[in-house]
């Protein structure tokens, strides 16, 4: 189903510092997070999550902090490697088990 004629919004990428000047405008509370997300032409979902991560990060709110987050995404993709890299030699081996009967 298509979104009644709206283009999909291209994915972008904000530093850090923008995330924080935005979660800080959002905490001060002299504008709603509606508003500030139209103010800087944002989603009110990703300003709401950036909100509730710098929550995590601060120790208001239960959750994984970004560091967390970081070290748990690197952890996966060493994994993956890892787990790839036993296949292929699991293959290799079955490989030359079979080629030197």
């Amino acid at each position: 189903m298509e979104s009644m004629g709206r283009k999909p919004r291209p994915r972008r990428s904000f530093t850090p510092e923008f995330k924080a000047e935005i979660v800080e405008l959002c905490r001060r509370g002299d504008r709603s997070v509606g508003q500030v997300a139209k103010d800087f032409d944002l989603t009110e979902t990703a300003v709401r999550d950036w909100v509730k991560q710098a929550q995590v990060d601060v120790g208001e709110r239960d959750g994984l902090t970004s560091d967390e987050r970081e070290e748990l995404a690197r952890l996966r993709r060493e994994n993956r490697r890892l787990r790839e890299d036993v296949d292929i030699r699991k293959r290799t081996t079955a490989f030359f088990a079979t080629e030197t009967r």
